[in-house]
């Protein structure tokens, strides 16, 4: 009995040791076109960037950071480089609206994916970061499995 009980819990490790491994196999398929891409993310809150930037990071993205809109423009600049932006919208200074309408007037980012984020999610947002031309827009708190997704997509 004492033999069989052990086996059952090795048989039961094992089991959970391969659903964890397939659930993590299938989190590294979501994105499997980040790696080497850079990134610019333009977020004035320091918690956000850093908790943001390492989960990119993580899935093999590069990450440039600025934490306002003439920062971001500066960065843009400096590195031809970046893929995608990830813009917030709530920034002093210059907002991100102002930011993204700078980046597209530039004729080499007209087509640069834009993703708009912001905690001041209310009704017509959406729309209206588009209007600023924004490719996409998801509201904070973000799920990150999503933005993967997006980015993804976009990329």
């Amino acid at each position: 009995l004492f033999f069989h009980q052990l086996s059952e819990r090795s048989d039961t490790a094992a089991a959970q040791a391969k659903a964890v491994d397939s659930e993590s196999a299938a989190r590294m398929v979501v994105a499997p076109n980040l790696a080497g891409q850079t990134a610019l993310l333009v977020d004035d809150d320091m918690r956000n960037t850093f908790a943001l930037s390492r989960a990119l990071r993580e899935k093999g993205l590069k990450v440039l950071m600025a934490s306002d809109g003439f920062k971001a423009l500066d960065q843009l600049a400096a590195n031809p480089q970046v893929t995608i932006v990830l813009m917030d919208i709530m920034m002093p200074g210059m907002d991100g609206y102002e930011t993204i309408r700078r980046i597209r007037a530039q004729s080499e980012y007209e087509t640069l994916p834009i993703i708009a984020l912001t905690a001041k999610a209310m009704t017509g947002d959406r729309e209206k970061c588009i209007e600023a031309g924004a490719t996409e827009y998801l509201p904070k708190p973000l799920d990150i499995q999503a933005l993967l997704k997006l980015m993804a997509r976009l990329l």
